[in-house]
């Protein structure tokens, strides 16, 4: 089972995550909106999708959820908000250093999620997967990424995720890096682009999310 964790408000974006649930029944995958404000165990999900949506009614909940699926291998795939958030558990779990987000936590020095200088929301860009990495075995070529982002990861903070062996698995213009790829772990992949979208236009399943599904998949056998 694959929890969506997020809280569904009817964005487009869940719209587009409601019309993809079919299709990954169909791979079987089964899906569950998991509330970030309820009482879940996110151990009881063999992979775990944070979708957009952020801030989540429960922040806290979320970073803890994180830290369980890292540290305990479960395969993951985080979106938009969810690659934001995924940075700022890194960088405070793993790099021990304060971590913020300017959306929810108002400007400050630790921003390590800031607004991009350009808005992304309802904008689509080139990805360009970086040769070598685990998403460019999963996409080889360049392709158009919807995004509805107003922020990003800051480029240093990036830096210093590389530094811990986070790997920049694509980039895109005014987007800066597209996807990030964390270490130590068997599938734990974040983007800005949303790759549900395009699921209400009855578009084929993204790479991305069919590798993620087969990750999850492979943690059964």
């Amino acid at each position: 089972m694959i929890a969506l964790l997020g809280d569904d408000r009817g964005h487009r974006s869940h719209q587009e995550l409601n019309a993809l649930r079919p299709m990954l029944a169909d791979m079987g995958a089964d899906t569950r909106w998991v509330p970030t404000d309820s009482a879940f165990d996110i151990r009881e999900y063999d992979g775990v999708w944070l979708v957009p949506g952020s801030p989540y009614a429960d922040d806290d909940a979320v970073l803890r959820a994180l830290t369980v699926v890292r540290e305990q291998g479960i395969a993951f795939i985080g979106s938009c908000g969810g690659m934001q958030y995924a940075v700022i558990e890194f960088t405070r779990s793993v790099l021990g250093e304060s971590a913020t987000h300017a959306e929810s936590d108002g400007e400050a020095d630790d921003n390590v999620v800031t607004a991009l200088a350009c808005s992304l929301y309802g904008e689509e860009r080139l990805v360009t997967p970086v040769p070598g990495t685990r998403f460019a075995e999963i996409v080889e070529e360049p392709f158009v990424g919807m995004h509805f982002c107003n922020y990003a990861p800051t480029a240093e903070a990036v830096r210093r995720l590389e530094k811990a062996g986070v790997v920049v698995g694509a980039t895109a213009d005014d987007a800066g890096a597209e996807v990030l790829e964390f270490p130590d772990h068997p599938f734990y992949v974040t983007s800005m682009f949303q790759p549900h979208i395009g699921a209400l236009a009855g578009k084929p399943v993204h790479p991305l999310v069919r590798a993620f599904t087969a990750a999850v998949a492979a943690r059964n056998r």
